[in-house]
Formats: structure tokens, C-alpha cells, sequence
């Protein structure tokens, strides 16, 4: 039977509750020097020393002193004295910003359950994946970006500089142009006159974006069409997937029953099919349902993750199972990530080929004109 989580907040203070309405409202929220990289490096290394027996106050000395920033070393200095003062090691963190009320539950769990060192090294492989997931989604992207704004540039540049010299020398000439020629040659005064007003509306793009994009109504319309997006909308899927049995696997680890794995689950992926299906999933599961007979209601879960997950509810083994998921999302994740990045790449060469090749034609073809005249 599952725990009540506030009795877990309340143990060391009896005043003190946990509420699951406030816990987790990011998926993992860290300050500019302590970056999920690092974290990796402070889970593993910490694992480690606690592994090899040393006191979880001594761990930590020795891993501040081999931080390079000061802001890391009095960061992990201020950890070690409230465990000097007598606090726990999750009450230490709790109130530094560097630190997400996901790690403080997954600690807190570990320490009531004396798994601290499970979970030290669970957290170290959570941050491990994640920057994997990170490496390969923006080896996937960088060069389509890099190729894009080089291509966007180059346009830029010829509407601004290079057809409006060919138009001055037509214009001179008085040459007849052909209708493609004149589209290219509005396109470009319109550019010249108006460019402030396409500023602008990226500018407001940008600002209703950042306003909006917390709003349930905003994350309904776009993960609806990400997800209907072809080749896209499989990947973003799969990597939410990957991070819901990540953080799984992470507190089955750690000995938390599964129904409240989900109930913090949910609200720390920030991403909104999944949310509403683990919220209709709690409530079927608190009804009687099994995970997997629920999980099976909604199209986010594919078949293969329902059908591991009834294995695991038949034969009790979530944590294995949450983990075995989790090795083939990554996978999946970095091959779909190499298939996106070959597939995009050429079709970004073809489509900004063709915009130039038809400023470049719609330049040339008054040009034959133009010399038949200074001919004659």
C-alpha cells in the first residue's frame, strides 16, 4: 500500500507537511554553475566515497575541494555545516535553489529508508541520461540551425543588397521583366521599407510564447501539433518517455510505491499529455485498476511499454522493468536523432537551394533582355 507522502515531509518536524499540489512544478530546475552536468559528477562521485565508507559529512569535504568555483565550494560548505548544526542531509539542500524538490524527496526517501546510497548513485545515472538525451538532441539539431541561419543571412543579404542593384540597372534600361523577376524585386522593397515590422513580429512571437507558455490552453495546442508533426512529434514522445521511467526507475530504486512514483512523476516531466494521463491513471490505479490496464486507456503509452509494464505488474519486478524501458528509449532516442538530423539536413540544402536559384533566375533572365538591347 502506497505511504502518505506529507507523513514522509513531517518525520523530523512534526509541524511540517509535504504538499504533492507544490512539489515539482519543473522537471528538474538547477542555478547557472551547478548544471546537470556537474550534478552527474556530484552524485557519482559521492556515491562512491560513500561506498567506500566514509561519512556522508567527510564525502562531501573532499568533493568541495575539488570544485572549481567558488560558488560550487561555499555551495557544498554551507551543505556540510547544516549537517554540522544537525540537519539531515535533504533538509540541506531543501532551501538552496541549486537543487530541485525532486532531488530533496528522492534524499528524503533515502534516508528514511536507509537507501542513501542507492539513491546517491540513482541520481548520478538520472543526470548521466539526462545529458545524453541533451548531447544527442542538439547533435541532432546544431547543424540544420547552423545551415538555416547561414542560408537566412545569405537571402537577407541579396534582398537587401544584390536585387536591388540588378533593379536600378533594369530600371535604368528600361527592360521588360518577366513576372517572376518583379515578385523577387517586391519581395525585396518590401524588405528594404518594412524590415522593422518582420522584427517585430518575431519580437512579439517571442514575448506571447514566453507569456503563454505555461498556460494549459497554449501546451493543448502545441503538443498537439508537435506530436502530429512527422518525424518530430515520434521523437519529443520518445524522450518524454524516456524521462517518465528515468524518474520511475529513479524512485522505485529508492523504494517508492509506485502510485506515489506518479504522483511526483507527474508533475515534474512538464509536459502536458503525459501530466493529464498520469493524473487519470492515479485515479484509475486509487479505483482498483492495475497500472498497465490503465496505462493501455491513452495513446501516448505505445504498446511495448504497456505490455513490459503488465510483466512487471504480474511479477512485481517495476524496478527492473522501468529500468529496461529506459535503456530502449535512449536507444531509440539517439537513432531516430541521427535518422532526423540525415533526413532534415538535405531537405534544408534543397529548400533554401531552390529560394536562391529562383532569386538568382529571376536576376538573370532580364539580363538576357537587357544585353539583346545594348546589342542592337
Amino acid at each position: 500500500m502506497a505511504f502518505q507522502l506529507k507523513n514522509i515531509a513531517s518525520k523530523q518536524k512534526q509541524h511540517s507537511s509535504f504538499d504533492i499540489n507544490t512539489l515539482l512544478k519543473k522537471e528538474i530546475t538547477y542555478g547557472t554553475s551547478f548544471t546537470t552536468k556537474k550534478k552527474e559528477r556530484f552524485y557519482t562521485e559521492l556515491y562512491v566515497l560513500l561506498h567506500a565508507g566514509l561519512p556522508l559529512k567527510d564525502a562531501l569535504l573532499l568533493i568541495g575541494e575539488e570544485q572549481k568555483k567558488l560558488k560550487n565550494k561555499t555551495l557544498i560548505k554551507n551543505i556540510v555545516t547544516d549537517l554540522i548544526n544537525g540537519k539531515n542531509f535533504s533538509n540541506a539542500i531543501k532551501e538552496k535553489k541549486e537543487f530541485s524538490a525532486y532531488e530533496y524527496h528522492s534524499l528524503k526517501i533515502g534516508e528514511q529508508t536507509g537507501t542513501i546510497q542507492n539513491v546517491t548513485k540513482e541520481l548520478g545515472a538520472f543526470y548521466k541520461r539526462k545529458n545524453k538525451q541533451r548531447r544527442i538532441i542538439l547533435s541532432a539539431l546544431s547543424y540544420p540551425i547552423v545551415v538555416l541561419l547561414t542560408a537566412f543571412l545569405a537571402i537577407v543579404f541579396m534582398l537587401q543588397f544584390v536585387v536591388p542593384m540588378f533593379a536600378d540597372i533594369f530600371r535604368q534600361n528600361k527592360v521588360a521583366l518577366p513576372w517572376i523577376t518583379k515578385k523577387i524585386l517586391s519581395t525585396a522593397t518590401f524588405f528594404q521599407e518594412y524590415w522593422y515590422f518582420s522584427f517585430g513580429i518575431a519580437i512579439g512571437i517571442f514575448l506571447f510564447v514566453k507569456l503563454h507558455k505555461k498556460k494549459i490552453w497554449y501546451q493543448k495546442i502545441t503538443t498537439t501539433v508537435l506530436l502530429k508533426t512527422p518525424l518530430i512529434g515520434a521523437f519529443i514522445r520518445k524522450v518524454k518517455m524516456a524521462q517518465f521511467t528515468q524518474a520511475i526507475t529513479l524512485l522505485t530504486a529508492a523504494k517508492v510505491p509506485l502510485l506515489n512514483g506518479i504522483q511526483l512523476t507527474k508533475k515534474m516531466i512538464g509536459y502536458h499529455p503525459l501530466e493529464t494521463a498520469l493524473e487519470k491513471i492515479e485515479h484509475d490505479i486509487l479505483q482498483g485498476k492495475s497500472l498497465h490496464e490503465s496505462m493501455s486507456n491513452y495513446t501516448i503509452f505505445d504498446k511495448k511499454m504497456v505490455s513490459l509494464i503488465k510483466v512487471a505488474d504480474e511479477t512485481n519486478q517495476n524496478e527492473t522493468i522501468f529500468q529496461r524501458l529506459t535503456e530502449q528509449y535512449n536507444e531509440e532516442i539517439e537513432y531516430q536523432s541521427n535518422m532526423i538530423s540525415a533526413t532534415i539536413e538535405p531537405l534544408i540544402i534543397v529548400f533554401l537551394g531552390a529560394i536562391v536559384a529562383t532569386i538568382l533566375i529571376a536576376m538573370y533572365l532580364p539580363m538576357f533582355q537587357l544585353s539583346s538591347a545594348i546589342g542592337n
